[in-house]
């Protein structure tokens, strides 16, 4: 039998939480979503709107100036607000992502100096990890941080960052010995206003388009050696502890886009009608739905498990992470084209919000680790247990 103490069904506590972020993106963040994939421009009014209610950053503990959400709590305001914009769900999402590495690593005074700015709203914080020749390949990364006197000096390429331009905090990972490898990496706090950073163009995406995604340039980059995040040599495996439980937020967004898809298809399928009766009718638009309730919800259960193993910090975290990220994803990319299916004609046209919810979901199953990646996490954790 399993433990009581590791039940993670949220409690009346996180479905208040889950009401006061669905009470201001129904009103705040939704009517702006077509607008902001349209005009592929960050949504600086759907940020202040989350920002003024304190949904911005919400994992950030108390003792920070943040709100001291739990993981299950992030995992449902990053559902809400995808379920309504994805690209607007990326601000809790990788403000998390960016600044977990200093909750896990950092000193207390790094995180007295960068936590407290995200927590009130007055930065962002972006995650560099990916470069151009080391996507899922990390370790081959070629940045590197050589150390001068009482500093560092930064060089190289980051690829596929999240709101870089917008975000005033970088946490970047860099080589600092060629020669170790994975534990040749260490990470650093780069700032925006750093002499030598600097950014290329917007990318032209599929989807999330109001959503920076930027190459972040360091040029001799000169930072004071107390940004660096821990130890040297220890930041590749701050990083992928990091994406252990951020994973989790992925598999969150994913449900947030489906949630969105399968809501609107529902409505839609009650009012259309043809042959002389709602298309709700049809025995085979009826298994579609179920079909994609019944995922839905399955990828709910097994991201809200992983949710609470984040909190808690379990041992079969990877695990977990990797599958609700893996899961949700798939099944979020599967929901939103069976979604397109229900509307027809209508579902292809920028007139209805599935094609955007449908492109959105696509991104779910590539980004914080490919799901061809998550699978072999999963297998390796399989393989060595026991």
């Amino acid at each position: 039998m399993s433990d009581f103490s590791e039940m993670y069904a949220p409690t009346e506590e996180h479905e208040a939480f889950r009401a006061a972020v669905r009470e201001v993106c129904d009103a705040k963040v939704a009517p702006r979503a077509a607008e902001t994939d349209e005009l592929a421009e960050f949504p600086k009014a759907s940020y202040e709107a989350l920002r003024a209610a304190d949904f911005h950053a919400p994992h950030i503990p108390e003792a920070y100036d943040g709100v001291g959400a739990d993981a299950l709590a992030t995992v449902i305001v990053i559902e809400e607000v995808a379920r309504a914009c994805a690209s607007s769900s990326l601000i809790p999402a990788v403000n998390k992502l960016a600044s977990l590495p200093w909750l896990i690593s950092a000193s207390e005074e790094l995180k007295q100096r960068y936590l407290p700015p995200i927590a009130r709203g007055d930065a962002m914080a972006s995650y560099c990890l990916s470069e151009p020749e080391a996507g899922s390949d990390a370790v081959s990364m070629k940045t590197r941080a050589v150390r001068d006197g009482d500093e560092y000096v930064l060089n190289g390429v980051k690829r596929w960052i999240t709101n870089a331009g917008v975000s005033d905090y970088y946490t970047v990972f860099a080589v600092t010995d060629p020669d170790a490898r994975s534990r040749g990496i260490s990470a650093f706090v780069v700032e925006k206003n750093d002499p030598g950073v600097s950014f290329g163009a917007p990318e032209k995406k599929l989807g999330i388009k109001g959503s920076p995604t930027c190459e972040v340039y360091l040029d001799n980059v000169r930072i004071p050696t107390d940004r660096m995040i821990g130890e040297p040599g220890t930041g590749f495996a701050t990083a992928m502890k990091t994406l252990d439980h951020t994973r989790v937020t992925i598999a969150a967004q994913a449900l947030g886009i489906a949630q969105g898809a399968l809501d609107y298809a529902t409505g839609y399928v009650k009012e259309r009608k043809q042959f002389g009766k709602a298309i709700a009718e049809f025995q085979g638009l009826q298994f579609m739905l179920a079909d994609m309730g019944m995922k839905l919800e399955a990828a709910r259960q097994l991201t809200y498990a992983a949710a609470a193993k984040s909190e808690r910090g379990d041992a079969d975290l990877t695990y977990f992470g990797a599958a609700a990220k893996c899961f949700a994803s798939d099944v979020a990319m599967e929901i939103t084209t069976d979604a397109v299916q229900l509307l027809g004609g209508y579902g292809y046209t920028k007139d209805y919000p599935v094609e955007r919810m449908m492109r959105d979901a696509k991104i779910t199953q590539i980004y914080e680790g490919t799901n061809q990646v998550q699978r072999i996490v999963m297998a390796r954790q399989l393989l060595t247990r026991g």
